[in-house]
């Protein structure tokens, strides 16, 4: 999956790679998991930011080809 990140300066950025994300204190990080749902002790972390540096998450719909 892909999220685009909006921060608080406007900037924006893309995390792709990623099956999911969840706060961890003042971080959101996204996490690789093999396709699943959920985040486990078998997920891995690919990317974390100050939650408080962000406005918004969103999943980007990638079209194939």
């Amino acid at each position: 999956m892909v999220f685009q990140l909006i921060f608080v300066d406007g900037r924006a950025e893309l995390v792709s790679g990623v099956d999911n994300y969840e706060q961890e204190g003042p971080m959101t990080t996204f996490f690789q998991s093999g396709g699943r749902n959920y985040v486990d002790s078998w997920s891995l972390r690919i990317a974390s930011y100050r939650t408080a540096d962000l406005t918004s998450v969103r999943r980007v719909v990638v079209a194939e080809q």
